[in-house]
């Protein structure tokens, strides 16, 4: 009789268990349901349908016609669009990395506690919170042919170039405004350079470690999951660069400085080619997709995280 009560309590423990997860299990979905909401909604049905336009010939008028993998074939014969590409990864080689050991370098001067280093740290934040319209109309004005930067290496007696339409050099105007806003890299560096234990420097001192000995073996291990973090979004943003080149250059001189996306905007909401503008989206999708598996992969033999041991 007693087991038997005893079963009964234990069925009824688990029963009411069963229970309270089910009920925390519909919390949980009623609570994440506007974000799964918008994400069917507004990110993944889009992406879908994007995928599938890339299969097809369409122009928002018309019928849409079914032409297979045609608009892939057609990219890459398409001498705007494997220019666009070439420019594209030219850009994000040089700007990636520099903007990378430029807010490195910032970061570790700017983690001394010296006087006047908050005013210093706050200066070099302000560009990266300047919206990109207005940091890319202030660099068309500074970079133009009469702009600040020609008027200002005039008085040191030098001809300044036409930055921003001569083909040459017109990339050099996209990475100077990249690196303008090296803060927000900067910043997210100088708060992982701060958070390291003090403690480990005290150390490395009293072995006799002198300055660049404790920055390559403390601080770099110390900070590296942040500068991945950086590398990957940092690879990721400048593959996907679209107001600077529309506000600065339209893709021109003679898309010189012509990328991925606004080519890809152009196509569809110029010309309305839809299928081929989804087609090179989704070439670009892949491109970043294999990218960020590459760094990611590659992260194991030189990201180190305090709670592994190597």
């Amino acid at each position: 009789m007693e087991a038997t009560g005893r079963k009964t309590m234990d069925e009824r423990n688990t029963s009411m268990a069963k229970k309270r997860e089910r009920m925390n299990r519909n919390w949980f979905f009623f609570f994440i349901s506007p974000w799964l909401i918008g994400f069917l909604c507004l990110t993944a049905g889009p992406m879908i349908f994007s995928f599938f336009m890339s299969f097809t010939n369409w122009d928002l008028m018309t019928q849409m016609k079914f032409i297979g993998i045609q608009n892939y074939v057609n990219l890459f014969k398409d001498p705007i669009f494997l220019t666009s590409m070439k420019n594209t990864f030219l850009y994000a080689a040089i700007s990636v990395p520099l903007n990378l050991l430029l807010s490195l370098g910032m970061a570790y001067l700017l983690s001394f506690h010296l006087k006047g280093m908050r005013f210093f740290r706050t200066l070099y934040y302000l560009p990266a919170i300047v919206p990109a319209v207005a940091s890319t109309i202030l660099f068309t004005n500074i970079l133009a042919t009469n702009g600040l930067l020609n008027k200002a290496l005039s008085f040191i007696g030098i001809t300044g170039p036409s930055w921003l339409l001569n083909k040459n050099i017109v990339l050099l105007s996209f990475v100077f405004l990249a690196v303008w806003g090296v803060g927000a890299t900067m910043v997210l560096l100088l708060s992982s350079i701060n958070s390291i234990d003090d403690a480990m420097y005290e150390s490395a001192t009293l072995d006799g470690a002198t300055r660049m000995q404790m920055f390559v073996h403390i601080t770099l291990p110390q900070i590296s999951p942040v500068i991945f973090f950086n590398l990957i979004t940092g690879i990721i943003g400048s593959l996907q660069t679209f107001t600077q080149v529309y506000l600065m250059t339209k893709g021109g001189p003679d898309n010189a400085s012509q990328m991925i996306v606004p080519y890809l905007y152009t196509n569809a909401f110029s010309y309305y080619r839809m299928g081929y503008a989804s087609a090179m989206a989704w070439v670009l999708f892949f491109v970043i997709l294999i990218l960020s598996i590459i760094v990611l992969k590659s992260s194991s033999a030189w990201v180190f995280y305090e709670q592994e041991v190597k």
